[in-house]
């Protein structure tokens, strides 16, 4: 009888402890409370934005916890554009859309360190506009599109 070999998620880059000492660090936020937060608060909502195949290969470049933390939503019908992201997240949260953005930052900062780079530009390139911003990514437009 033939039995596959186990799938082992492969450890991340860093702990969830090191994920929000850094976040906490990106984003000078006063507590680790804050940037745990910021962390469950960005993470849950961009969940919602990609395909649950796009979830699961981010997901397994997280630590355990910020992963739960991303597919912990079900996914929209629709994306929204990163400036619609932010707007929209701010008025779930409560806070600013200033100080959204800011946090949104502050998190993907960290998630682009830890993710694999072909997942996450695919990811990017799928979403409407505003999204490699988000992640600290300039895009320029082609001469043909300008």
């Amino acid at each position: 009888m033939f039995h596959p070999p186990e799938t082992r998620r492969p450890a991340p880059g860093m702990t969830y402890d090191q994920m929000l000492e850094t976040v906490r660090y990106e984003g000078a936020y006063p507590t680790r409370e804050r940037a745990a937060e910021a962390v469950r608060n960005v993470l849950g909502a961009f969940g919602r934005q990609i395909t649950d195949d796009e979830r699961v290969a981010l997901a397994a470049c997280l630590p355990d916890e910020a992963a739960r933390h991303l597919v912990s939503r079900v996914p929209a019908a629709e994306p929204v554009t990163g400036w619609a992201f932010v707007k929209n997240l701010a008025a779930e949260t409560g806070n600013s859309p200033a100080v959204t953005r800011w946090e949104t930052g502050a998190v993907f900062a960290v998630v682009a360190r830890l993710a694999d780079p072909s997942p996450l530009a695919r990811i990017l390139d799928r979403l409407p506009e505003g999204w490699p911003l988000l992640f600290g990514q300039a895009r320029l437009l082609s001469r043909a599109a300008a």
